[in-house]
């Protein structure tokens, strides 16, 4: 059985190889054009009410995600923990962070917006 922590490992390492990647092969090494903001948005499958709603928020909340806005999805921000301010850089962390969370039957998306 895989736990949160271990789906949040092996998305934090492909999410941070993707910015990676992508800040030396499209920027070359370099922080440059748009500034913004990534996250991932999980929605829950489960009514919150119930055990396996409480502790699939739980199981998210323990690895980093928080409830957003509208109080019915957990959102992770920069899940690529890229340091610069590149938005592609970080859409790129986040779309490969979500990629593993659906490969695991999560309801994930990548988000983000210009600064």
């Amino acid at each position: 059985m895989t736990t949160y922590a271990q789906v949040h490992a092996e998305a934090t390492t492909q999410a941070t190889a993707a910015v990676d990647k992508f800040f030396n092969d499209v920027l070359k090494g370099e922080d440059q054009f748009a500034c913004g903001f990534a996250w991932v948005t999980v929605y829950p499958e489960n009514k919150g009410n119930t055990k396996l709603g409480k502790a699939e928020r739980a199981g998210l909340e323990s690895i980093g995600f928080s409830k957003d806005w509208t109080g019915k999805a957990w959102q992770l921000w920069n899940p690529g923990k890229y340091a610069g301010q590149n938005i592609d850089a970080k859409e790129e962390g986040a779309e490969a962070y979500a990629k593993v969370m659906k490969s695991y039957g999560f309801k994930a998306y990548a988000g983000s917006r210009l600064d």
